[in-house]
């Protein structure tokens, strides 16, 4: 087991690169499946999550090298069918395997995945978007079972809510299938557009991802390619409040400054200056911070993955504050942890309301998911006195490096073993 040690209270200044996405990587890993040949991809993080779904990619026949420059994938012996049901409980992105080995193979079988515990997370619109292209589907013993004996063909699915993995998973399952497929009400998010840009780059026919309409004409085969992930938007949204909630400036490099537009907005709201470069942002605590509403909503909305961040922020305020999850339920569970170190935080239902305390204080807690865990550095290095954090596996799942980036820019934390 292994935890954090934070001795907070001190100021964050100086400058970050940010690292490429984790939830661009993972389902572009899975995408070479669908890829003769080798590909590289470079600015991979270096991740518990992405060693998992390595791990997966090598227990069916993949050959992964890690070089200096990247990670070379060749997928040209992959069986489907044979992952590992204890790898493929590790990680959420698993589901992806589905996609791929029914877009290459039109056969599928994986296990039900894991992930963070945020409520019910259905795979109902994965199985009836496969179901729209050919594939009998059928639950099993904990798998996901799927065969299209006569192959995948174009459809049009429309999605009755937004979804991330269902939109991944459908364009996986297309780009090699025969016609045309038309996915409504598809996520925009911004490592979709990164699949979109890896698959079209090898050779697939992908239009609209970034939009809510995407449109896939199957092609016969793909071809592996070089490829650079995107940076990820999320660490850098982390690191962004971290350098207000300590009073610090930091300046974050190798980022996409659009892709944090409503991380910025509300940061901005609340009394942060924050100034924009071509790919950096530089980010400093205002006179004072100001008490904000902020709503989670599907991309371009403000972000599921950076509330708890921005509750620790809201913490330190003088002033009440209201955030409402509007993607998964249960995601407040962090809530007693930040109460633990003197936040005043009231959850009802889908909303908290945060009473500002104007400071927090170091004690024991414990990390209940990746971004709570997050969330819990950030209040740490915020705080006054020492904070231990425990189960900070969840933690390593999403951000690469963090304890020496934190270091690097003043931050007084140690990764302990117990």
């Amino acid at each position: 087991m292994q935890k954090y040690i934070i001795h907070g209270g001190k100021p964050l200044s100086g400058g970050i690169r940010i690292s490429g996405m984790k939830n661009a990587a993972l389902p572009i890993l899975f995408a070479t499946i669908l890829a003769s040949g080798k590909s590289v991809l470079h600015n991979i993080p270096d991740v518990s999550d992405v060693h998992a779904a390595i791990e997966i990619l090598r227990s069916v026949g993949a050959e992964v090298i890690y070089r200096p420059d990247g990670i070379e994938i060749c997928t040209d012996s992959v069986s489907p069918g044979i992952a590992p049901y204890e790898l493929v409980q590790k990680i959420r992105a698993s589901t992806y395997l589905m996609g791929a080995e029914l877009g290459r193979f039109h056969t599928t079988r994986v296990a039900m995945p894991g992930g963070c515990d945020f409520g019910q997370r259905p795979i109902d619109l994965h199985i009836k978007g496969f179901e729209a292209l050919g594939a009998s589907i059928q639950l099993s013993s904990g798998y996901v079972c799927g065969e299209a004996p006569n192959g995948l063909f174009g459809s049009e699915i429309y999605f009755d809510t937004i979804s991330v993995g269902a939109t991944v998973n459908l364009i996986l399952a297309s780009v090699l299938s025969d016609g045309i497929t038309v996915l409504d009400n598809a996520a925009r998010e911004p490592h979709i557009c990164d699949l979109a840009n890896f698959l079209n780059a090898c050779g697939a026919r992908i239009t609209g991802a970034g939009t809510s309409v995407i449109k896939i004409k199957g092609v016969d085969k793909l071809h592996g390619v070089d490829y650079t992930v995107i940076p990820d938007m999320i660490e850098a949204g982390t690191y962004m409040v971290a350098a207000a909630a300590t009073k610090g400036k930091l300046t974050l490099t190798d980022i996409i400054p659009k892709h944090m537009d409503s991380v910025t907005a509300k940061l901005i709201q609340a009394g942060t200056v924050v100034e924009e470069g071509i790919n950096s942002l530089t980010v400093s605590s205002g006179e004072s911070i100001r008490g904000i509403q902020i709503k989670t909503l599907p991309y371009p909305g403000f972000p599921t993955d950076m509330h708890p961040q921005f509750s620790v922020l809201l913490s330190l305020s003088d002033e009440t504050s209201t955030i409402t999850e509007g993607i998964w339920e249960n995601r407040f569970r962090y809530a007693d942890e930040l109460c633990r170190m003197g936040a005043n935080i009231t959850v009802n239902g889908k909303t908290a309301t945060i009473k500002g305390q104007g400071g927090l204080c170091g004690v024991p807690v414990k990390a209940v998911d990746l971004r709570a865990g997050a969330a819990l550095v950030v209040a740490g290095l915020a705080a006054e006195g020492r904070t231990e954090i425990s189960d900070v596996g969840k933690i390593c799942r999403g951000y690469d490096h963090l304890v020496e980036k934190l270091r690097d820019v003043g931050a007084d934390i140690t990764l302990v073993e117990t």
